[in-house]
Formats: structure tokens, C-alpha cells, sequence
């Protein structure tokens, strides 16, 4: 019977394709949902045989504490060279869109708080 090992959403592509890598090389019979046109679907890999189930999640356990590492790694060598990503230098890339998802938040604050703030009157 299938199981679901692996949910997809909200993974990196390359984080993804090196878990679809690590069950190729490890021989372990596996297929992969998507989250289907709507987005509604949860897009996974299922494992095919229940009997792989712990072997599967040990490796990919253990890739992902890899990861983790190696992620950290990058991200304290960008911070060391001043290089990490700060609100400020993704207002530099698309400050229009910055400043319209601002907008919005205050328009949904503005009408979500001015029907208490009018009871007094």
C-alpha cells in the first residue's frame, strides 16, 4: 500500500530533486504527486511499498541535517561578508512591490479597525 513520505510544498527545488536523487541511488520505488492545477492537491512523494517506509525516512533524515548544516554554513559566510538578505536590500530590488504590499496591509488594518474605533461616536 502507498504512503506518503515526503510533502512537497513549500520545498525547494533542489532540496526536492536531491531527495528524488537519494531515492534513485538507494533503489527504493517511489512516484511523486503534484499539487494539481488549483494548487489544492498535496503535491508529495509517495513510497510505492510500506516496507521501505524507515529506510527512506532514516536517509532523508539524514540529508536533511546535512543540509541544515550546509545551509547554515552559507548563510553565516554571507553574513560575515555582508552579503545576507535584510529587508532593506529586498526594498532595493522591487520597492514598488514592497510598498504595495505595505499599502495593503495598512488598507486591511484601516477597514478591519474602523468600525470599533467609530463605536465611541
Amino acid at each position: 500500500m502507498a504512503v506518503l513520505l515526503f510533502k512537497l510544498r513549500g520545498v525547494p527545488d533542489d532540496e526536492a530533486n536531491d531527495i528524488r536523487q537519494l531515492l534513485d541511488d538507494s533503489a527504493i520505488d517511489y512516484y511523486e504527486t503534484s499539487a494539481g492545477n488549483w494548487g489544492t492537491a498535496v503535491p508529495a512523494i509517495w513510497l510505492r511499498d510500506e516496507l521501505h517506509l524507515k529506510r527512506a525516512r532514516h536517509l532523508i533524515e539524514a540529508y536533511q541535517q546535512q543540509r541544515s548544516i550546509k545551509q547554515r554554513e552559507i548563510y553565516d559566510q554571507l553574513k560575515r561578508e555582508g552579503k545576507q538578505r535584510t529587508f532593506w536590500t529586498l526594498f532595493q530590488e522591487a520597492p514598488l512591490k514592497i510598498i504595495a504590499y505595505i499599502a495593503i496591509v495598512l488598507v486591511i488594518l484601516y477597514f478591519s479597525t474602523k468600525p470599533f474605533l467609530s463605536l465611541g461616536n
